[in-house]
């Protein structure tokens, strides 16, 4: 047996309780302390040379094999979101209003196992691992490129991740040449009106009609004004006005966001959402402000690693399926990575077969299949191994 899988899961309990162990104690982004502490503590454990505090929080830790070669990066990202965690487990969020609610405490768990893995046959590799842990990677700007800017990537040569993704089922490996992505942007507006007394409107401007009307109008953009070959999508997540019952609004603030994949239409929502803002605003009698933040750019993948990845996951015994995906509209900061070397991000299903309703991530009842981080390891741990052994 492939010596690298036995020892994966020789060490799948530790994987299991390490994961478990970070789930009981979430992190919101930018805000993690004892995460990186208990990461960088692991790897120097494992006599690995370690960094902490890249890019502010994340932790980088350096496998140096017992012969010369290229460097391989594997990265894993270890925030939380601000949500209350609802699932009856014994290892619940033991933080109110915070949980693991998208996999990246299984990302961390299985990276650690990984590494503790490759450390023990470190004499047979031919080249370098780089483990990075990354922070905030759920609220923009990110972890990553801060990461990149303090010296993360140097001297790397390729770098593979993978994302837990529990809609999928077990045993399936989803992966795509190009961008499997999108571009993440978020926008801020405020609709400036003119209150009033509820029964006299003709005296006042009406921000919650021009704000409503105006999101019914934001629903054109992608039907009537993007190319129809062409994805997007615009969507209004928050809309606030607190007023009396009886009183006629003066301001409306929203906030939504933009997906896309292509840089020209990315540009080109930005540009039409003020020019219907500024329209439906002016027609009303109100004004505005608009602000408009980019996010995280596409992730675009690479041919020749996917194809690599692809090949290497259909060897792998616990993957049924290869399946070449569509694009998905989220983000991901991994993106940065890629437009520094060459890489691909692929998504291993997570998905109990017992189970009638898997929660999607960013769910309160959110969770997903332990077994599917041993495959992931056993993917980014054979794409490693591989890859690196490939060399001339």
């Amino acid at each position: 047996m492939n010596q690298l899988f036995s020892l994966l899961e020789n060490n799948f309990e530790e994987m299991v309780a390490i994961r478990r162990y970070l789930h009981e104690r979430p992190e919101l982004s930018f805000q993690e302390v004892h995460t990186p502490a208990y990461i960088a503590n692991f790897h120097r454990e494992l006599g690995l040379e370690v960094r902490e505090g890249v890019g502010e929080r994340g932790v980088v830790a350096t496998l140096k094999g017992g012969k010369p070669g290229k460097t391989v990066a594997l990265r894993a990202d270890f925030d939380a979101l601000a949500i209350q965690e609802l699932n009856d487990l014994p290892y619940k969020s033991k933080r109110d209003g915070v949980m693991h609610a998208c996999g990246h405490d299984g990302h961390t768990a299985t990276l650690l196992i990984l590494a503790k893995a490759l450390t023990t046959i470190r004499e047979e590799l031919q080249g370098n691992v780089v483990f990075i842990h990354q922070h905030a990677e759920e609220l923009a700007p990110g972890g990553a490129k801060a990461m990149i800017e303090d010296g993360c990537l140097e001297g790397v040569d390729v770098i593979f991740g993978t994302h837990l993704w529990a809609p999928t089922p077990l045993g399936d490996v989803l992966v795509r040449d190009g961008a499997i992505m999108a571009a993440a942007d978020r926008f801020e507006i405020v609709i400036q009106g003119k209150g009033g007394h509820g029964a006299e409107p003709h005296h006042a401007v009406d921000a919650v009609v021009v704000g409503a009307n105006f999101v019914t109008q934001l629903q054109t953009l992608v039907a009537r004004r993007i190319d129809p070959l062409k994805s997007a999508v615009v969507s209004v997540g928050h809309f606030e006005a607190i007023n009396p019952f009886n009183v006629i609004a003066d301001t409306v603030k929203m906030q939504g966001t933009v997906r896309t994949f292509d840089e020209e239409v990315r540009s080109q929502i930005e540009q039409e959402i003020e020019l219907l803002l500024q329209a439906t605003c002016t027609g009303a009698h109100a004004s505005y402000s608009y602000n408009y933040f980019r996010g995280y750019p596409p992730v675009v993948n690479h041919k020749r690693e996917t194809d690599f990845v692809a090949e290497i996951a259909q060897n792998i015994p616990e993957v049924e399926n290869v399946i070449t995906c569509p694009p998905f509209m989220i983000g991901e900061d991994f993106a940065y990575y890629m437009e520094h070397v060459p890489g691909t991000f692929f998504f291993t299903g997570a998905k109990n077969p017992v189970w009638e309703v898997a929660y999607p991530h960013h769910h309160a009842r959110f969770d997903f299949d332990e077994r599917a981080m041993l495959i992931a390891a056993k993917v980014l741990g054979e794409a490693t191994t591989k890859y690196l052994s490939a060399q001339e």
